[in-house]
């Protein structure tokens, strides 16, 4: 699939909201190191976790959140936020929610709505890159006419970001590993040895890495309804006709509006405050989507399988290049042993 976007990071871009912004690398507080770490988080469960929340229209501003608070506007349970941790090693995962998209791509780890994009704060490279490439595209594309919902614009650059790190990581193997190997062949030594042991031990954990990515977006693929669950702008869109409906019907007596946690995007009043769908509407809307929702999501499902297979390629040539390599490493260690006989 052609990539219709320049090239990422425009060196003319303004600096991100992150940018001003010291955060640890768990996005709890003020630190100058950089990437994920362990070093100074708070204690599970305590305040508030530093977000950048960004909107369709490329806007962005940093927000603390903490994990209930989270949990109640996203309509997610705990366990999908732990996936987000960095205290935890989870393997990359996309997993499709009734209102959002959980993310977890190497340091690429965010929740996706269908108006925003909450993206864990940090230091790192790839977080920065994605902030700034993605609000770049927002703002570009914002008057232009474009089929792509927003969820799936802020999921393909994490797809983008995260591939094209592993694959620039890969790159570099390569060049460092190969005269190493020729180097080793014409002349075993210790030191050879060694440093062959420590870049072996780099291509496995890269190898796994990136079969991670692979295998997520493969698994995905495979199945229909959770790329379904994904189209979260259709989904929305639907829920608040299904509630307008409803009222010009007047199927839902007045002042009969009730706070619900239910993972629903709520419509707006005339007055621009959201209104809030009782319980019997959600179960209501539930059936109608259970059975006239599976034949209207066919199209979009093959939309987003398309732009999953172009990333699933990218993944499995990098993957390729791995194992190539590998068994390079193991043709040399094959020639190194006969040549001890």
């Amino acid at each position: 699939m052609k990539n219709p976007h320049s090239p990422l990071i425009p060196s003319a871009l303004p600096k991100p909201a992150s940018f001003h912004e010291g955060v640890k690398p768990d996005g709890t507080a003020n630190t100058f190191f950089h990437g994920f770490g362990a070093l100074g988080l708070k204690k599970r469960g305590h305040g508030g976790r530093s977000w950048i929340q960004i909107d369709r229209t490329g806007e962005s501003k940093v927000v603390t959140l903490d994990k209930a608070t989270l949990m109640r506007q996203c309509g997610l349970p705990a366990r999908d936020l732990r996936l987000l941790d960095p205290l935890f090693v989870y393997p990359s995962t996309i997993l499709g929610r009734e209102k959002a998209i959980v993310v977890s791509l190497e340091q690429i780890r965010c929740i996706i709505m269908a108006d925003d994009i909450f993206l864990m704060n940090s230091l790192d490279d790839c977080v920065l890159q994605y902030e700034s490439e993605l609000c770049h595209r927002l703002q570009t594309m914002k008057d232009q006419s474009d089929n792509l919902p927003f969820e799936f614009k802020a999921l393909e650059l994490a797809l983008e970001v995260a591939s094209a790190s592993l694959d620039s990581q890969v790159t570099e193997l390569e060049i460092e590993i190969y005269p190493v190997l020729d180097e080793l062949a014409s002349s075993i030594s210790t030191v050879n040895l060694e440093h062959v042991r420590r870049l072996k031990s780099h291509l496995l954990a890269l190898t796994h890495r990136v079969q991670k990515v692979r295998d997520g977006i493969e698994q995905l693929m495979d199945d229909d309804g959770d790329m379904a669950e994904m189209y979260l702008t259709e989904k929305k869109e639907r829920m608040e006709a299904y509630l307008y409906r409803d009222r010009y019907l007047n199927v839902v007596p007045a002042g009969n509006w009730i706070s619900t946690s239910a993972p629903v995007s709520p419509t707006c009043s005339s007055s621009g405050q959201p209104e809030k769908a009782s319980n019997s509407t959600i179960m209501s809307f539930s059936r109608h989507e259970s059975s006239t929702g599976s034949s209207n999501r066919g199209r979009h499902v093959e939309e987003l399988e398309m732009l999953l297979e172009a990333y699933f390629v990218v993944t499995d040539n990098t993957l390729s290049k791995l194992l190539s390599l590998k068994e390079y490493v193991d043709d040399t260690e094959d020639f190194i042993n006969i040549k001890l006989l």
